[in-house]
């Protein structure tokens, strides 16, 4: 008996170790963090149950590491439901190993946070956003992305 509540408690310390502090945020709150002008930032809205988003993820780990030192950052902005924030959204960034930050949407209206996003969006996931503030720039893409897509993003905002 001993030995199994030591094997449940090490699971359990070593999933809070390992799992990723997943803030709520309203979509203001998310455009207020995404805001300084020294920094592109790619924002990707998805879901776990969406299998294009899911496909999509290792797209999003290789802008992470290939930007790591760079002012550009990588947010996933979760639309699960509520029943599955915060436990299954971060059992599954565990399983699947997703390193850029993830914040879920606290709205749960999408008639009132998607046209704030962008209004030529009509709700679909996945969607990315590649914004730099200093300048305006925004490009906004409904669907699926390749890391070559958002890295050409990139080097046009950058010029």
């Amino acid at each position: 008996m001993k030995r199994f509540l030591g094997t449940v408690f090490v699971s359990m310390l070593s999933f809070y170790a390992f799992s990723q502090h997943i803030p709520a945020m309203s979509i203001d709150d998310v455009i207020k963090r995404s805001s300084s002008k020294d920094t592109i930032y790619i924002i990707n809205f998805w879901a776990t149950w969406c299998a294009p988003c899911v496909e999509e993820l290792p797209v999003f780990n290789k802008l992470q590491k290939r930007y790591a030192d760079k002012p550009i950052k990588v947010l996933l902005v979760s639309l699960d439901f509520k029943q599955d924030y915060p436990l299954k959204l971060n059992t599954f960034l565990q399983r699947k190993n997703v390193l850029p930050d993830v914040i879920w949407l606290s709205d749960s209206n999408p008639n009132i946070f998607v046209p704030k996003v962008d209004n030529t969006w009509e709700g679909s996931i996945p969607a990315t956003v590649v914004v730099r503030p200093a300048t305006g720039d925004k490009i906004f893409i409904e669907g699926q992305v390749t890391e070559k897509q958002i890295t050409g993003i990139i080097e046009r905002m950058k010029e």
